[in-house]
């Protein structure tokens, strides 16, 4: 099975505006992400898909390796099915590793891919994720964490930023489960050119969610657990953590 890493890096985010050209102690966030990905030794292709020539250039200072895609893709996965359709690179399996991410362990990419062989051959999932247990009770209550909520083959039933599933009786928190969605991605070929076709959907309207598109038209998302947290950049607050972070004693390679 072939696996490729696509890291879909686009300029102009809204809340922190470029900030995926910023300087993480002492070195580019795309370098940072661009050596996690190639340490993990699960990937066959790593490369960004990326729709600026500033990007450009600062990929280039590092010697990564890059694929342009236009600037009016809206997400990660619209610049991933882009990539696809050039032809440049040929998988069977796409994960999408997001460029605001640089602290990514080789072991969630084991986690997110350990049953895409399996699942690939008995037709059982299109797409992987993964979950963490929720612990702390204001992460449950916020909007900003997107639950999951899985069957009995861990497919996902649902995802939502409101509080699934709701608990009738009154129990203890402790006694409740409730699972993060951890918001890392591996595609099959095939469920990256369904998903582009794929029409509208008023769930993915509703939550601002694209998997929900996804699980609306019918699509399987294989959902595996984590006991890893993943440190996102959305904003110059989560910036100056993550930059705290590396610096930290508990950041390790």
């Amino acid at each position: 099975m072939k696996v490729a890493c696509i890291i879909p890096a686009r300029l102009n985010s809204t809340r922190f505006p470029k900030k995926i050209l910023s300087n993480l102690a002492g070195k580019p966030l795309l370098q940072w992400v661009w050596e996690a990905a190639t340490r993990t030794t699960f990937f066959n292709d790593v490369l960004f898909a990326i729709d600026s020539e500033e990007t450009a250039s600062v990929i280039k200072n590092f010697g990564g390796r890059y694929v342009m895609t236009s600037d009016k893709c809206k997400n990660g996965t619209e610049r991933l099915i882009e990539v696809v359709c050039t032809g440049k690179v040929k998988a069977d399996v796409w994960v999408n590793w997001q460029a605001d991410e640089p602290f990514i362990k080789p072991e969630m990419i084991g986690e997110l891919l350990q049953s895409c062989s399996d699942d690939i051959d008995q037709k059982k999932a299109d797409i992987w994720t993964l979950k963490k247990r929720i612990k702390q009770e204001e992460d449950v209550i916020s909007s900003n964490v997107v639950k999951v909520v899985c069957d009995a083959q861990q497919r996902a039933l649902y995802f939502s930023r409101s509080v699934i599933p709701f608990y009738r009786d009154e129990v203890s928190f402790s006694e409740k489960v409730f699972y993060q969605h951890i918001g890392l991605y591996a595609y099959t070929t095939k469920a990256l050119r369904n998903i582009s076709i794929l029409g509208h959907s008023y769930l993915e309207s509703a939550e601002c969610l694209e998997q929900l598109c996804f699980l609306h038209h019918g699509m399987n998302i294989k959902v595996h657990q984590t006991l890893f947290n993943v440190i996102g950049i959305d904003t110059l607050q989560d910036f100056r953590k993550a930059e705290n972070f590396a610096k930290s004693d508990k950041f390790s390679l």
